[in-house]
């Protein structure tokens, strides 16, 4: 998996000045998550009053001495003026709906979180999928339908030795980790978004045999298509609701373990000829999605969505962002308005710095991505162990989860606080409204269901800075040290 990003890193600072109520410089747990510790005895600290304020402000800094702390600092609406920048935030003006934000949930990481004692990993995953004020509520999941080269050997739900058309071998039941896990998620949030992509079909399927590279075979399309339906329906039987799924997870890239090549007019056909004609005919309501790879080719799912039956049959298209600009969404939601766009994929790499991936992801997905009409922003890959596995033999060796986990204590990453500064606050059935776009502040803006306004601002500038945000034709004002990323809620 090559990335091809962005590669500025913020400049580090020395902190804010402003007092924060909660968080501190390493985020406390005692799952082991990476608490700062001492000698010489126990240091008493006064609690801090909290102030006035009518806006709530969660911040975290390149240099980590704020990982997603609340900030007791004193943001009052009012009618002053001054010279700063002003980022006007209008809720009058919507755009879409917002679905959710979260991580991929591969069969890796649901083996090192089973593989956690239990009472860890229950604290694990409630501060991960909790809809209450504890954790960071994530809303959206991304499954691995059969094995990704994140999981600890290639497989399939049907590896039969020979063509097994009927699928009467098919079975989910090697899943042991993922399904035990994900019971325990849609207990904490019954409605969790769950999207579902393979790597591959089952060899005897493809043209060259083989779970790795290779193309679908014309002959098994509609009993591939049956093999997402009775997938769908394993699920389900389960406790499990797949909502979406995605035809094949990054079409054009055969060189993974697992994964399969299928171009546009394989997708096109397949989805128009069997996929969507199967699930209509067994009452299956999942929604597919097109495309799932790179902002490098947008014309890919302008192809599906040309098709006129591929068409009816297709929810949207979704894309990773290892290549190409964040702008390819627009330019297919332009093409194709009436259809929904969706980011499904990106990882953080052992290479990274925390101050650039901070400032690389929050600007292109958490900002960029929703800012060019994607209803989700998913990460790669929520958890790992320490050697960033387990993985394939030839899959991703470097992959950084949201959270590494160390036999049953855990630590978190940089992902975590990108996906956090959304998910904990952007809630489901959220919708996005206007704001002012800035390079030197990258920003976007949501009205929740219950009215609250967010806005998510970077300061991509090297130095600290005072904003503006305006609201309702009066205006609070922010500082930012450079690289630091805020979330800020009001009603």
């Amino acid at each position: 998996m090559k990335m091809i990003r962005n590669t500025k890193s913020a400049i580090l600072f020395t902190g804010l000045t402003a007092m924060m109520l909660m968080g501190c410089s390493k985020s406390p747990s005692s799952n082991g998550g990476g608490g700062n510790t001492g000698g010489g005895g126990t240091v008493v600290t006064p609690p801090v009053a909290p102030v006035k304020t009518d806006v709530t402000m969660w911040l975290t800094t390149p240099d980590q001495s704020q990982l997603l702390a609340k900030q007791n600092v004193s943001l009052l609406f009012n009618t002053a003026t001054n010279t700063n920048t002003t980022i006007n935030v209008d809720s009058t003006t919507t755009y879409q709906t917002i679905d959710g934000f979260g991580f991929a949930l591969t069969g890796g990481s649901a083996a090192v979180i089973n593989g956690m004692a239990s009472a860890q990993s229950d604290a694990l995953i409630k501060e991960l999928f909790a809809t209450d004020s504890t954790g960071i509520n994530i809303s959206y999941i991304r499954l691995t339908l059969g094995a990704s080269d994140m999981s600890a050997a290639p497989f399939t739900y049907d590896d039969s030795s020979g063509p097994d058309v009927n699928l009467t071998n098919f079975s989910i039941a090697m899943e042991t980790d993922l399904i035990p896990v994900l019971k325990k998620i849609i207990a904490l949030n019954p409605n969790i978004k769950i999207l579902a992509c393979p790597w591959s079909a089952p060899a005897w399927m493809k043209n060259n045999n083989n779970l790795s590279g290779g193309s679908l075979l014309p002959q098994y399309y509609s009993v591939y298509a049956n093999y997402f339906v009775k997938y769908i329906q394993a699920m389900k039987a389960q406790g499990i609701t797949i909502d979406a799924v995605t035809a094949q997870n990054e079409p054009l890239n055969a060189y993974n373990n697992p994964a399969m090549l299928e171009v546009d007019t394989a997708e096109t056909n397949f989805i128009a000829n069997d996929l969507g004609p199967a699930f209509q005919a067994a009452g299956i309501t999942t929604k597919i999605l097109g495309y799932d790879h790179n902002c490098d080719h947008p014309e890919y799912p302008i192809y599906i969505l040309n098709n006129a039956t591929a068409n009816k049959y297709v929810d949207g298209s979704a894309f990773h962002l290892y290549a190409g600009d964040i702008s390819a969404l627009s330019t297919v939601h332009d093409a194709f308005p009436n259809k929904n766009i969706y980011f499904t994929e990106q990882a953080t790499f052992s290479s990274g710095t925390f101050s650039g991936d901070l400032n690389w992801h929050v600007t292109n997905l958490i900002v960029g991505a929703t800012r060019n009409w994607s209803r989700n922003v998913i990460e790669w890959n929520l958890a790992s162990d320490p050697n960033y596995g387990p993985h394939t033999v030839g899959g991703c060796s470097t992959c950084q989860g949201a959270v590494t986990v160390s036999g049953s204590s855990f630590t978190r990453n940089v992902s975590y606080y990108i996906i956090a500064h959304a998910s904990k606050f952007v809630k489901a059935g959220a919708v996005r409204i206007a704001s002012d776009a800035s390079s030197a502040y990258p920003n976007v803006a949501f009205k929740n269901p219950d009215g609250s306004k967010v806005l998510i601002v970077l300061n991509n500038n090297s130095n600290i800075e005072s904003i503006n945000i305006k609201y309702n034709s009066k205006i609070f004002t922010t500082t930012l040290n450079g690289g630091a990323v805020a979330t800020y809620i009001w009603k």
